[in-house]
């Protein structure tokens, strides 16, 4: 038999709650306040059917762009072929949460300010703050872990 094709189909694993984290939402979902311009993540929690989101959004990252008494406007990108359209969707705050993309972002800025500033005081110059990509991992071939292998004795 077919499966169905209606508003929520093949979410059963999807939209599932964690391991010990069924039933009762959190009081700090209710009291987190959301600001214009925050970045959060779209998390549906099957228990509130209310103001779910599409499937395709769970897990997406998008901008807070209005705040409501029980939801939040969100600026979410999508791809529809080859072509990025800006999605604007209002989301219940049970299945929204604080994004972390971030934070690499704004500690990186802080230890570059930090080192500008104590070499300003110093007067001397600077070293270089871009953002240190990190290369290839280091090369090792399966043949010269066997080479290295000493073989069993025989007895």
């Amino acid at each position: 038999m077919p499966g169905g094709q209606g508003l929520r189909h093949r979410t059963r694993d999807l939209f599932q709650r964690g391991f010990r984290q069924k039933g009762f939402i959190p009081l700090t979902t209710y009291l987190r306040t959301y600001k214009l311009g925050d970045y959060v993540d779209l998390k549906m929690n099957a228990a509130q059917q209310k103001g779910m989101a599409f499937k395709w959004y769970h897990g997406k990252t998008g901008v807070v762009w209005n705040v409501t008494k029980r939801a939040v406007g969100v600026e979410v990108n999508k791809t529809v072929n080859g072509r990025i359209i800006r999605k604007r969707l209002h989301v219940r705050i049970e299945h929204v949460q604080p994004s972390r993309c971030r934070e690499d972002f704004l500690r990186r800025r802080e230890t570059n300010d930090r080192i500008k500033h104590e070499a300003k005081v110093k007067g001397g110059e600077h070293r270089c703050t871009l953002h240190d990509v990190l290369g290839p991992r280091h090369d090792s071939r399966v043949l010269d872990l066997l080479d290295s292998q000493q073989p069993l004795g025989e007895d």
